[in-house]
């Protein structure tokens, strides 16, 4: 593991993947949710979506053997 300093580029590059994420979730979030609220709530919502994707890739490439990944 590089344990160098990350540079302003490496956390500019992660905070755009990171705040429209965030933003999808905290937008569903009632009024008085705090920001540690919404980043729990992300934090379940993402290994959700890591589980969907899985299953997705089941569906497309273990069962159904008429569709391919060019397909996709």
């Amino acid at each position: 593991m590089n344990t160098n300093p990350l540079t302003p580029d490496e956390v500019q590059k992660a905070a755009e993947q990171f705040f429209p994420l965030f933003d999808i979730v905290r937008n569903r979030m009632p009024a008085n949710a705090t920001t540690e609220d919404t980043l729990k709530v992300m934090e379940t919502v993402c290994g959700l979506a890591q589980k969907l994707r899985v299953e997705e890739e089941k569906i497309k490439f273990g069962f159904n053997k008429n569709e391919t990944a060019s397909d996709a």
